[in-house]
């Protein structure tokens, strides 16, 4: 089979507000988002990249137009990659949603997790996003293995949840443990689905040596939980 490529979006304005975007319209790239999808190019440099599926959101189609211009593709937008439908937590600043009750069934035992209705957007259960996204991948890996042979290259431009739950299946890691994995900004991870299984090949690639810890948050988070929806990445200092 094919040999998929997981982009996460760069850096998002609502990332840098700490708010959790979901699938608010008109969420953009920053000047750091902006600057993250442009290198993308140059780090995927020599990747013959025969296809590319996009989440619908601005924030990945925008991620993704410099490597489509690079490598004379049209994305394949497809809805299984869109974010988590985070209901009425979408808007929130992730400093009062850690105050709720549901942070820790997301954080302990997230496959029972479900993000409640709002007026303006429905809920989604991190189980049911989990198997969308699964499905998503799977469909379209064979969609390309089979037009373009099985040591094609792909990539998919989506979400930190959304990749973190891919990554999980992949590697048969059970959805309630998908919290130990990071994806940050504009990263790359890489998925070989096999006759037999899926194999990790590469998690959290950003491209650079360096690491520099984030500054203590003020906020009233357990020691180890995740930034739900994925956040703006450990070198952000924000």
């Amino acid at each position: 089979m094919a040999y998929c490529i997981l982009i996460r979006h760069g850096r998002s304005t609502a990332n840098t507000q700490g708010v959790l975007a979901g699938w608010t319209e008109g969420v953009a790239l920053d000047e750091t988002g902006i600057a993250q999808a442009a290198a993308l190019v140059d780090r995927l440099d020599g990747t013959p990249l025969v296809h590319l599926a996009s989440s619908p959101l601005q924030r990945c189609r925008e991620t993704a137009e410099p490597l489509l211009g690079a490598h004379g593709l049209e994305a394949q937008v497809h809805e299984g990659l869109g974010e988590c439908r985070y209901g009425a937590w979408t808007g929130r600043s992730l400093k009062d949603l850690v105050k709720e009750p549901l942070w820790r069934t997301v954080q302990d035992t997230p496959s029972e997790a479900v993000f409640p209705d709002g007026e303006t957007y429905p809920g989604e259960g991190i189980a049911v996003m989990a198997q969308r996204a699964v499905a998503a991948i799977r469909e379209i890996d064979a969609a390309v293995s089979e037009e373009h042979g099985a040591h094609a290259v792909w990539a998919a431009v989506s979400h930190g949840d959304i990749i973190k739950a891919i990554i999980a299946d992949a590697v048969g890691t059970p959805l309630d443990d998908f919290q130990r994995v990071h994806v940050d900004p504009a990263s790359i991870s890489v998925v070989h689905y096999t006759d037999s299984r899926p194999m990790l090949l590469r998690s959290n690639d950003t491209g650079s040596s360096s690491l520099r810890p984030p500054a203590p948050k003020a906020e009233s988070t357990k020691g180890g939980d995740a930034a739900v929806g994925g956040g703006a990445g450990l070198g952000s200092g924000s």
